[in-house]
């Protein structure tokens, strides 16, 4: 026996292996694994055209060994096993990977291995002092031994086993007070690994578990270890959606996803093409609790060959549908050499795009086929579709619009777009809408009576996003969006009319006097004959709505952006003409009036007056 050096070539390459390519020690059990059902699958492929090897296919298995006393993990496999040139070449080489040459072999054929990087083998130096691999090629009389304690070298020598197959020790480091190594000894600890990261693995990972077992002919219970199957095996994405009943998907996405109601929706597919892969995505009933928190964490899990890769890639789906679960399992994704971190490839890129059309054609089904489930849906995650149209300079307008829904003035029932266009008079111009904090705000505001009394339907709009997803779009179907309680609106046109003018010198002097009274806190006051039965109204002229300032101000970052508000006051109104007497009779009367106008504006259209305390002292003083 003699000491060797790795070929490939540095204790600083396989350190960084360890300490930097590997971010999570706990994979080193998943690489483990994936490499033994390598060595099982390379051996069950063989007795496909080789009498000799009679192993049936259930009699395949991984096995785990925890040893507390000895503070050792074994991992075996009765699979291929090695040589020793093959020990030397897989083993004695960092990134040599058997599992790659195997495949490029065999490229014809379909044959699925998952390590193809020669790196996850050396995952378990994160967790032990000492690796030592025990193997015997099937058909070889002999076995050999190959033992490191890191990345000064290796040993290899001929050795006994009983029976073809790997096994791999590992010696577990000391306990540290940061890093516990002895937890992966314990049973709960190694159940829960495997049914992370390799639950669906295509042979049984069996090992001897401690269960309370009634005594023969008693009733007491005593503690015995008895030989378990750790993985399920067969991935649920992978059989024929037509055997799965609903109650396999609801308990499925129940177990993987902590949640406790059924989802709303299943989506379960299978591409093939450029970009190949199944998956099965699920719209949850629900928002979690942390949904609309910056510590929610959105992604969909991914598996290459029904191993975990990672929990959350957040590249596979985009923030509009965050709130989808779900996996996609491909085997053509190029992972790198740690097979934790991926490739930002064109390939990852196809496959996103593919789940993002497929999410998006599901959610028209249902809006189409189950009103009632889409509104239901809408009710938890209508809010994320309307920021994702706002997002991004509105990227996804296009994709998105046909999925919104808004409260309409017609019944109070919730409309598409599509819907609203479609019972569109000709007469009609624009799409109006409305903006307040709640629909019974809405229903207050003076301008709305003007606009459903010509017969036309107005959009409420309730959420703080709602004017911005708007505004991004500007326009469905060739109809503007139009504000109601935007600058000079004209129900009859569509447009902006003419302004109610001042009649007279008295009017503009007035007006000139309410504008100097009321100062920066308006842009302008002047008469209008649009309200029927309200006194006045609050207007907005330009880009920026009233509604818009009020979400504005509750931004990050806002640098005082405002809008640039109208006062009008109805000229049909007898206090129109009450105005004009006390400007000529007693200006600081009408320049309470003027404040209190501004409040009572200011109210009606959901903001609180400038100066409370003073609103109420001027409506106190006209009761006296």
């Amino acid at each position: 026996m003699r000491k060797k050096q790795f070929k490939a070539e540095s204790k600083k390459l396989l350190d960084m292996m360890v300490n930097s390519i590997y971010t999570n020690r706990e994979i080193f059990l998943r690489e483990l694994i994936s490499n033994a059902s390598d060595a099982l699958d390379k051996l069950y492929f063989r007795s496909l055209t080789d009498n000799t090897v009679l192993l049936s296919r259930e009699e395949y298995e991984i096995r785990l060994i925890p040893d507390k006393q000895n503070r050792t993990l074994t991992v075996t496999d009765n699979g291929c096993g090695m040589t020793a040139e093959e020990m030397e070449e897989n083993l004695g080489t960092i990134a040599r990977s058997g599992s790659l040459d195997f495949k490029s072999e065999n490229k014809d054929e379909n044959v699925e291995i998952i390590g193809q990087f020669g790196v996850g083998f050396y995952s378990a130096f994160m967790v032990s002092s000492t690796v030592t691999v025990r193997s015997r090629k099937f058909g070889a009389d002999c076995a050999f031994c190959w033992e490191s304690e890191g990345a000064e070298g290796y040993t290899l020598t001929e050795c006994e086993k009983d029976g073809f197959g790997t096994e791999i020790v590992l010696q577990l480091k000391e306990d540290t007070e940061q890093d516990k190594y002895s937890e992966f000894l314990d049973e709960y600890t190694l159940r829960h690994l495997v049914k992370k990261y390799s639950d669906y693995i295509r042979y049984p990972i069996r090992m001897q578990v401690s269960e309370r077992v009634k005594k023969e002919d008693s009733d007491e219970y005593e503690e015995q270890l008895v030989d378990r199957t750790l993985n399920s095996m067969v991935p649920l994405w992978r059989k024929n959606k037509n055997e799965i009943e609903d109650g396999e998907y609801n308990a499925f996405y129940k177990d993987k996803f902590f949640d406790f109601t059924d989802p709303l929706r299943v989506i379960h597919t299978k591409t093939e093409g450029q970009a190949t892969y199944d998956a099965l995505l699920f719209i949850p009933a629900r928002a979690p609790f942390d949904y609309y928190s910056k510590n929610y964490e959105k992604g969909l899990a991914l598996y290459s060959n029904g191993v975990m890769i990672t929990e959350k890639c957040a590249d596979l789906l985009p923030d509009c549908f965050s709130f989808v679960k779900g996996l996609v399992d491909s085997a053509d994704l190029s992972l790198n050499i740690s097979r934790e971190m991926l490739q930002q490839d064109h390939q990852l890129k196809l496959i996103a795009k593919t789940v993002e059309k497929k999410i998006k054609n599901e959610l028209e089904k249902m809006l189409s086929g189950d009103r009632e489930k889409y509104e239901e849906f809408w009710k938890t995650f209508g809010i994320q579709i309307k920021f994702g149209i706002y997002a991004d300079y509105g990227m996804k307008k296009d994709e998105l619009k046909d999925l919104v829904l808004f409260t309409s003035s017609n019944e109070k029932k919730q409309v598409t777009l599509k819907e609203y266009r479609e019972r569109m008079g000709e007469e009609q111009k624009s799409i109006y809408y409305a903006c307040g904090e709640s629909v019974g705000l809405i229903e207050a505001l003076p301008q709305l009576e003007t606009v459903t009394g010509k017969g036309f339907e107005v959009l409420y709009l309730t959420d703080a996003v709602d004017e911005f997803a708007l505004m991004t779009m500007q326009e469905y179907d060739g109809k503007k969006f139009v504000n109601i309680c935007g600058d000079g609106l004209d129900v009859d046109t569509g447009e902006a009319g003419e302004l109610v003018k001042a009649k007279n010198e008295t009017e503009k002097e007035l007006l000139a006097f309410l504008k100097e009274t009321l100062g920066d806190s308006i842009g302008s006051v002047r008469f209008t004959d649009k309200l029927q039965k309200h006194l006045v109204c609050l207007t907005s002229e330009g880009a920026i709505s009233v509604d818009m300032q009020k979400n504005l101000a509750n931004a990050p970052g806002n640098d005082g952006i405002k809008a640039t508000t109208v006062l009008e006051i109805n000229v049909s109104h007898p206090i129109a003409d009450k105005l004009v007497a006390l400007h000529g009779e007693d200006k600081d009367l009408l320049a309470k009036y003027a404040r209190i106008l501004l409040g009572e504006a200011r109210l009606i259209g959901g903001l609180t007056p400038e100066d409370p305390a003073a609103f109420a002292a001027d409506l106190t003083s006209l009761m006296v």
